[in-house]
């Protein structure tokens, strides 16, 4: 399993400052020598487990707070914003930026916040309104996709309606009528032509439409249970993130609700252990948990429970035409969530021509890193005979040393050859892929009369 170092030295030289505490009395408190301590603040050294301990006893705080409160979300977060077009030649590398955030973690705060707020491609903050989805996946990240307090609530949840029925769905509809006087009533697509799931407090009815199929059910019903039973959790966790925006807000708890969901269908100790059990294998976790691809897929990027994590997996929901509607880093540090475009050497669009398979691909970006990408074909729940079929490539992410294990990736040579792929065309500066669309941001177009290259769009170097 991927265990991340904790490199929290701006959150540790916040709460020495908070405390009017000089290194060399910190360090008395703690333990340890003032020379040690001034290593951690700068981020050379990590937080071992029995200084987080010393930390939580002598200041009484949460230890999650530390790892939530990176600046810009943290190295990777603020990398993939400098993967813009508009950075393209700047050249910031690794080392940089991981001095930037250990010198001035205030500045690369204010950075990302400001980036944030006057959004991708350029403007100004008096231009631009902040977009809500570009803000929640920013406090997601900031969690790296786990919510620890909203899992053990699930878990606990899970671990109840199992000891009293074997079947989950049953089971949820029994509780919601018993405990919340809420019916479960599945109606007919003339009654709910345009909506899938409608909570009627007038009836105290929660209304499915019949077009939906058993894992969308389950989900509804684990949303609904969210909603009532793990309200203090959610609203715990929206005042926390201090959204001014109420779009924002909204959609963050939404993505809570649905996260509980997910937490009661697949529980996290029993779904991390078959996962390691089936080598994180996508359709047998999907037949034992009841779960629809897309769920599972999900669920993986979550499992970062401190002592007990699983891979660090990313993942994407594609259309045809290249969108993202779904975008999870969880602690897979990868820029090809965030990135500004998809590269078409990707093979996550072969999954639209093949619905029936999943496509495997080990693909080598710019900076070298190598991942090993899953693709598969997904389309969303309900409809009927002559209605638009909707149709998205939902693909998983790993780091290639990490994808050893994985049953999908059994037989591939993982250290071999791999795909060289960009962040889309404006930024990438590969010169010679035959199928680039465009120069990179912020270099020349370069046209010659005598000669053409293998790309139609030459461009100036450095």
């Amino acid at each position: 399993m991927a265990q991340r170092k904790l490199l929290a030295g701006h959150a540790v030289r916040r709460l020495r400052r908070q405390h009017g505490l000089t290194q060399a009395a910190m360090a008395e408190m703690l333990g340890v020598s003032p020379s040690y301590l001034t290593l951690v603040e700068k981020n050379q050294r990590p937080l071992s487990a029995t200084l987080l301990l010393r930390l939580a006893e002598a200041f009484d705080f949460d230890p999650r707070a530390l790892a939530a409160g990176e600046p810009g979300g943290g190295a990777e977060a603020v990398r993939r914003r400098l993967a813009d077009p508009m950075f393209a030649d700047l050249e910031i590398d690794r080392a940089e930026l991981e001095e930037w955030l250990a010198g001035a973690p205030g500045g690369a705060e204010a950075f990302a916040r400001a980036y944030d707020r006057i959004g991708a491609g350029g403007g100004t903050a008096a231009e631009e309104v902040p977009d809500a989805g570009v803000l929640v996946r920013r406090e997601i990240e900031r969690w790296r996709g786990h919510f620890a307090d909203l899992d053990a609530a699930a878990e606990a949840l899970a671990d109840e309606l199992r000891q009293g029925a074997g079947d989950l769905y049953g089971a949820m509809a029994e509780r919601l009528r018993v405990k919340h006087q809420l019916s479960i009533r599945i109606l007919p697509i003339e009654v709910l032509p345009d909506v899938r799931v409608r909570l009627d407090f007038h009836a105290r009815q929660l209304q499915l439409s019949e077009t939906l199929d058993p894992p969308s059910r389950t989900f509804a019903l684990a949303r609904q249970l969210g909603l009532a039973e793990a309200r203090a959790e959610i609203d715990a966790l929206a005042r926390g993130s201090g959204f001014a925006d109420r779009t924002a807000e909204r959609l963050f708890r939404r993505h809570l609700s649905g996260y509980f969901a997910a937490a009661v269908m697949m529980p996290y100790a029993r779904f991390l252990r078959a996962c390691e059990a089936t080598g994180y294998d996508l359709e047998l976790l999907r037949r034992r948990f009841g779960a629809s691809v897309e769920q599972v897929a999900h669920r993986l990027t979550t499992l970062q429970r401190v002592g007990a994590r699983g891979l660090p997996f990313f993942m994407l929901r594609t259309d045809r035409a290249g969108q993202v509607s779904k975008r999870f880093a969880g602690a897979s540090g990868s820029p090809l969530v965030e990135g500004p475009g998809l590269c078409p050497l990707w093979d996550l669009f072969a999954a639209f021509g093949r619905p029936d398979e999943r496509i495997i691909q080990l693909v080598m970006l710019e900076d070298g890193s190598r991942w090993f990408t899953s693709s598969r074909c997904v389309g969303p729940a309900g409809g009927w005979s002559g209605a638009v079929k909707a149709r998205f490539a939902v693909t998983l992410g790993l780091a290639a040393e990490l994808a050893g294990g994985l049953a999908a990736a059994r037989g591939i040579d993982l250290g071999g050859e791999a795909v060289p792929i960009g962040l889309g065309c404006r930024a990438c500066t590969r010169a010679d892929c035959p199928q680039r669309s465009a120069p990179p941001a912020g270099r020349a177009l370069v046209i010659s009369e005598r000669e053409a290259g293998v790309s139609p769009f030459g461009f100036a170097g450095d």
